[in-house]
């Protein structure tokens, strides 16, 4: 398979909620020419609403949305600054790796990594 672009789509019941804490709070670019979508990394998520979706996430952990980063306590410091909770600070993972867990508005589980190879 030869994968021309990469995106996902997260299903949510406000897509403009989702968006706007996606590109305000976190930081993002958004691109209106594709509607509710932002972009990270050089791949799109997309927020779409969806007739079966309702209320929050009932399995957050399902799937996680990485963002690896050069400096996370800098990252995590102006999110905190923003008001975001999260509910994992710095942990350091067998891998060499430092992640820390925040929710977004729907209640999806949106990491933080940072992994500098010694």
């Amino acid at each position: 398979m030869q994968v021309q672009s990469f995106n996902i789509n997260i299903n949510s019941p406000d897509p403009e909620r989702m968006v706007a804490f996606y590109r305000d709070v976190i930081g993002l670019p958004e691109n209106p020419d594709l509607g509710h979508c932002v972009v990270a990394g050089g791949a799109m998520i997309f927020f779409d609403a969806h007739d079966e979706i309702a209320g929050p996430t009932k399995e957050p952990a399902r799937v996680l949305i990485n963002f690896f980063v050069e400096d996370l306590a800098a990252e995590q410091a102006r999110l905190q600054g923003q008001g975001v909770r999260f509910i994992r600070e710095s942990g350091r993972e067998p891998w060499g790796g430092v992640i820390s867990t925040f929710l977004d508005p729907d209640g999806n589980y949106v990491q933080l990594l940072e992994f500098k190879a010694t």
